[in-house]
């Protein structure tokens, strides 16, 4: 387990479920538009491996939607995948109040409040993915397995 440089409720989440990860640090630009695309950037790593984490409103409740970060969140598909019926992205500063966290740095892990969860099964094909570590130019690298079990996700195809 890697903790050195950064220590977020995220890290936290993972250390005390036991979990092994990797913490990558990159200089945030401000003028960044897309930050997970500047994360895959920044990192030298494939984007299809770095997965963006969205919070959408199903049926009233809040859900977390995990996609590669050059895709879009399949908002039909997650509703679909939690059995509800109408999902649509939340409101940025209710995603901020109710996870902690910053839009661009939220987290899948470490929440105030645990959301049901779901992760694109492209996921799957990677030995390791990167999330966001709780800020931005902070990420987390862990198998997806271990981000599943420690989050209570499920797989779903959300991402298109």
């Amino acid at each position: 387990m890697s903790r050195g440089t950064a220590s977020t409720p995220a890290t936290l989440a993972l250390t005390a479920a036991g979990i092994p990860y990797t913490v990558h640090a990159y200089a945030h630009d401000p003028r960044a538009a897309a930050y997970g695309l500047e994360a895959a950037a920044e990192l030298g790593v494939d984007p299809a491996r770095v997965f963006k984490t969205l919070i959408a409103e199903l049926d009233g409740g809040l859900v977390v939607g995990i996609v590669p970060v050059a895709d879009r969140l399949d908002l039909k598909a997650l509703a679909a995948a939690l059995g509800g019926k109408r999902a649509e992205l939340a409101d940025p500063r209710l995603a901020e109040r109710r996870t902690g966290y910053v839009v661009g740095g939220i987290s899948p892990l470490g929440q105030r409040q645990p959301l049901p969860t779901v992760l694109d099964e492209t996921a799957i094909l990677c030995e390791s993915i990167f999330v966001s570590g709780g800020r931005r130019g902070l990420d987390l690298e862990l198998a997806p397995d271990d981000l599943v079990a420690v989050t209570g996700a499920r797989y779903a195809p959300i991402a298109r």
